[in-house]
């Protein structure tokens, strides 16, 4: 069996970035707290923490005051910095360059849109860690939406700027601007910025490609990663011979029945090492 691992998929830049900060940090000497998964990847995150990486939450912050707290990739909102100069906790800010010029441009969505009497709409996982951080950057209320029937939220007779977390479906944004300006009563009141990552965004049509020249496509990503489920409809929709795994021991054999090619690829929060045990296993099912 022919089985060969994307050369494009696993971590991005700002996830490297993080990971890295993260390792430096632990290499020195005490526990580093991190204000969530570091990555939304179960497996990564248990080899952190075989290092000394503790996962907390925003509850548990009282209790780390003395200590270094590790802001992920995702971002925080300005709340989450200010608690911690409060409680005399050393921060670690690893939030991704592109997310944090996001927040900016948030920000100035708001001061744009309020003496107009606008709204600010984001494209975004609700609850998602980036969404929060982005949303918390100003006290003004955010819209956000996650399909066309979330766009019943919006007041169409008011002035929007529709923006989007980074790791969304351009498809998905380009197809909610076109509607967003049909259903505007004025369109020149509506602005669409396309802030979602091209490092990110530009694996679709890759992934689209990769995933139609093999016969079976294994997709290694977390359970938790938005931007896994959005790349894993990209395979499946190229190739309906597409599964998804956390991990090695979630592979099913007959997956492969005859298969003579298996592609392995995955999201921008999978680890390269981790693809390679998924492709090692997939070898060894094709021994049997």
């Amino acid at each position: 069996m022919y089985i060969e691992i994307d050369d494009k998929s696993g971590f991005c830049f700002g996830v490297v970035r993080a990971i890295g900060e993260a390792e430096k940090a632990l290499a020195g000497s005490g526990t580093v707290y991190s204000l969530g998964d570091i990555v939304h990847n179960r497996i990564e995150v248990q080899r952190l923490e075989q290092q000394g990486l503790q996962t907390v939450t925003h509850a548990d912050m009282e209790q780390l005051a003395g200590c270094r707290l590790f802001i992920r990739a995702h971002g925080e909102p300005p709340a989450t910095y200010a608690a911690a100069r409060r409680l005399g906790i050393g921060v670690i800010d690893a939030t991704c360059p592109v997310v944090a010029r996001l927040q900016e441009r948030v920000k100035r969505a708001h001061e744009a849109m309020r003496p107009i009497g606008g709204q600010v709409v984001i494209l975004g996982k609700r609850g998602h860690a980036e969404v929060v951080g982005l949303t918390g950057q100003v006290d003004d209320p955010t819209v956000v939406v996650e399909s066309e029937a979330d766009l019943a939220q919006i007041d169409f007779t008011r002035p929007v700027y529709f923006l989007s977390q980074t790791t969304q479906s351009i498809a998905l944004f380009q197809r909610l601007g076109d509607v967003i300006l049909h259903r505007a009563t004025d369109p020149a009141a509506v602005r669409i910025d396309d802030t979602i990552c091209r490092q990110v965004s530009g694996r679709e049509e890759h992934l689209a490609q990769f995933a139609g020249r093999f016969d079976v496509v294994i997709f290694v990503c977390g359970r938790k990663s938005s931007n896994g489920k959005v790349l894993f409809e990209v395979c499946r929709h190229a190739n309906p011979c597409t599964y998804t795994v956390e991990e090695p021991a979630e592979l099913r054999p007959e997956w492969f029945g005859e298969a003579t090619s298996v592609g392995i690829c995955g999201a921008t929060s999978t680890p390269k090492w981790l693809m390679q045990q998924v492709a090692e296993a997939v070898g060894g099912l094709s021994e049997r």
